[in-house]
C-alpha cells in the first residue's frame, strides 16, 4: 500500500514539473494539425455535422426513433461526445510510436504523449460545441437549471478517455497491430452506445449490455443535463464515474511502471 502511495506521489510530482512541456506539446500538435488546412478549426465541426445529416435521414425517414427532442440535436450531441472519445484513442494509440526520438533519447513522463492527444481532441470538441449551442438555440432546447452538472459529466468523460488512451498507447508499443484491431472495436462500440438512438428501446440481453456500456451513461449524462433538465446522477452514471476513476488510476500506474521498457520495443 505504501509503495502505491509513493508511486502516485511520484507520478503527480512529475506531471507538475513537466506541465509546461505538456502544454507546449499540445500547442505543437494543434498547430501541426491545422497548419495546412483551409478552414482551420472549422474542420472540427465537419465530421459530426455530416454524420448528423446522414443519420437524421436514416432515423427520421427510414427507421424512425422516438427521442423526445429534434433528432438532429439528439444525434449531434451523441456524435460530438463520441468523436472526442474515438479521436482521442486514435491519436493516442500512435502517440508513442510516432515520437521515437523523444521516447528513446530524452527523459520525461511518457504519459505526456497520450495526455497531449486527449487535450488536442478536447479543444476540437470545445470548438465544435459552439455549433451544438447554435442548434440548441435554433430548436429552442435549453435547460439552464441543470447546466452546473455539465463539468461533472465532462470530467467523467475525460477521465474514462484518458484511462483508455494510456492503455491503448502502451499496448500499441508492444503489439503494433493493436491500432488496427481497435478501429474495428470502435466501430462496434459506437453502435453499442446511445450515440444515435436511446438504448432503452433495445430489449433483451443486447439492451442490457448496451446499458452497461460506460459510454452510454456518459452520453446520456450530457443529454440529461443539456436537453432534459435532469441530474446525471443515475445509478449507471455513478457506477461509470467510480469505474472511470479506478480505470484512470490503474492505467496510469501500469503505464508508469512499463514506460522504462518502451525504448526497447519501439
Amino acid at each position: 500500500m505504501n509503495a502505491l502511495v509513493l508511486d502516485f506521489r511520484e507520478m503527480l510530482a512529475e506531471q507538475s514539473r513537466y506541465r509546461d512541456l505538456l502544454l507546449q506539446m499540445t500547442r505543437r500538435d494543434l498547430l501541426l494539425r491545422y497548419k495546412q488546412t483551409v478552414k482551420g478549426f472549422a474542420w472540427a465541426t465537419v465530421m459530426p455535422l455530416v454524420n448528423t445529416a446522414l443519420f437524421s435521414i436514416i432515423f427520421t425517414r427510414v427507421a424512425r426513433v422516438d427521442v423526445s427532442i429534434p433528432y438532429p440535436l439528439y444525434a449531434f450531441a451523441g456524435l460530438l461526445a463520441w468523436n472526442f472519445f474515438a479521436a482521442s484513442l486514435k491519436f493516442s494509440s500512435v502517440s508513442l510510436t510516432s515520437n521515437l526520438a523523444l521516447v528513446t533519447k530524452v527523459y520525461f513522463p511518457r504519459e505526456i504523449f497520450p495526455l497531449s492527444s486527449v487535450l488536442v481532441c478536447l479543444v476540437d470538441t470545445l470548438v465544435a460545441s459552439v455549433l451544438l449551442a447554435a442548434l440548441m438555440g435554433y430548436y429552442h432546447v435549453f435547460t439552464p437549471a441543470t447546466l452546473p452538472w455539465l463539468p461533472l459529466v465532462i470530467a467523467v468523460h475525460v477521465a474514462f478517455t484518458i484511462g483508455c488512451a494510456l492503455l491503448l498507447a502502451m499496448a500499441n508499443v508492444f503489439y503494433r497491430d493493436v491500432k488496427y484491431l481497435f478501429d474495428i472495436v470502435l466501430m462496434v462500440w459506437m453502435f453499442a452506445s446511445s450515440v444515435l438512438y436511446p438504448v432503452s428501446q433495445v430489449s433483451g440481453r443486447a439492451g442490457a449490455l448496451m446499458r452497461a456500456n460506460p459510454m452510454t451513461s456518459i452520453i446520456d449524462g450530457y443529454r440529461d443535463v443539456l436537453f432534459f433538465g435532469a441530474s446525471p446522477l443515475t445509478l449507471p452514471f455513478v457506477l461509470t464515474a467510480v469505474g472511470s476513476l479506478m480505470l484512470l488510476a490503474t492505467a496510469w500506474l501500469i503505464f508508469h511502471r512499463a514506460e522504462y521498457a518502451f525504448a526497447e520495443h519501439i
